[in-house]
Formats: structure tokens, sequence, C-alpha cells
């Protein structure tokens, strides 16, 4: 199977999926996409931009994740915007994009993966968590919970929830290291998904 991974991050979601499948990620910053290809040797590293991405190589996969960026629709970016000096923004829409891109262009197996946000979600998605997640399958429960709450551990304590060690790396920026960390999927949350994915992906083929 070929598989997309955009917005890869250190690799959180992909970190159980094994090495049996053709992997390409993406990620646009460079540090963080170097610790990705420590972690996944086997995987081909794009650094650059995954939007653009997926929009001009989307046909040649089986199955696509895509976590894009979630600050924007966080309901902690309305938290801060009645702290003096925050600036408002505009929800970043590429999320939406991508979601309609996959549902009528893609004829493949997809999960886009995002914060639950401050405003009821445009396209209605599957909630598992603190996460939305928008599939071309049900996803279903996961009998597995999660302690949400870990999303404001320490650094140490997220390393440990997600069993992902990043202390040989020189990550001197605290605020860095741990917002890398955050950004993970839960590694067995990413694990379920990807199986349940993988049967509609057989079915398919």
């Amino acid at each position: 199977m070929k598989i997309l991974n955009l917005y890869a991050g250190i690799g959180g979601n992909r970190k159980l999926w094994g090495d049996e499948h053709e992997i390409t990620a993406v990620e646009n910053v460079p540090e963080i996409a170097n610790i990705y290809k420590d972690f996944f040797p086997n995987d081909n590293v794009v650094v650059g931009d995954a939007h653009q991405y997926l929009l001009e190589h989307y046909k040649e996969f089986d199955f696509i994740w895509s976590s894009p960026p979630c600050p924007t629709h966080s309901r902690l970016a309305i938290t801060r915007k009645n702290k003096e000096g925050w600036q408002v923004s505009y929800p970043n829409m590429k999320l939406y994009e991508e979601i309609i891109l996959l549902q009528h262009y893609f004829k493949g197996i997809w999960v886009v993966e995002n914060v639950i946000s401050f405003y009821d979600p445009l396209i209605k998605p599957q909630r598992i968590g603190r996460h939305y997640y928008w599939a071309s399958f049900t996803i279903g429960d996961i009998k597995e919970k999660i302690n949400d709450d870990i999303a404001n551990g320490t650094i140490s304590e997220l390393e440990k929830h997600h069993n992902i060690d990043l202390s040989k790396y020189n990550i001197k920026d605290p605020y860095k290291k741990r917002l890398m960390l955050r950004n993970c999927v839960n590694p067995k949350h990413g694990l379920f998904i990807f199986n349940r994915g993988y049967k509609n992906v057989q079915q398919t083929l």
C-alpha cells in the first residue's frame, strides 16, 4: 500500500504502522523532518508544503493521512483573544479545502485530523478524545481511552505518554520541544485508525 502522511511532524500517528508499506511523509520544518527521518529511515521524507503536495500528488496513493495546522481552529484561539496583545486571525481554511478535495476527487482511503474547534465544524467530523477526524470510513469507538489532560503535561510526561524520546536531539527551546510532542496524535490511536482504514483499502484494491 502506498501511504501519504501529511504534516508529518515527528510521526506520532505513524509510530506503530510498521514498515510493511511504502510511506511518503511531508513536513515543512527541516529540523522536525530530520527527527522524523531518524525515527522512520525507510520512509520517503519530503521537506515542503504538504497542502500543495497533496494537490499535486494525491492520485499516487492508496491511503492518505493529513493533520493540518490546528492553532487557528483550537478553542485556545478564543481563550487567547481576550488577552492583551493577542492578534485575532482568520481560521486557516486549508483544513476544509483538503477535506473537500479528498471527499470528491480521491479514490482511495483518507483521514484528516484536527483539534476540537471553537466553532461548530463546517463539515461534520467523527470525534475521538480531543481530536476531530474526517474520514472516508467509520472509525468507530477506540476502546483504549486516553487522558486528554496529558496535553498539558510536562515534556517528560508527554514523552512517556507517547513513548517518544527526544533527549538526544539538541532542541534548545523547551516550548518548541513540548509543542512537537503536543502535536503528536497518540500512537495507539494512530494505529487503531490506520488499521480501520487499511481494511477499507484491502476491500477496494
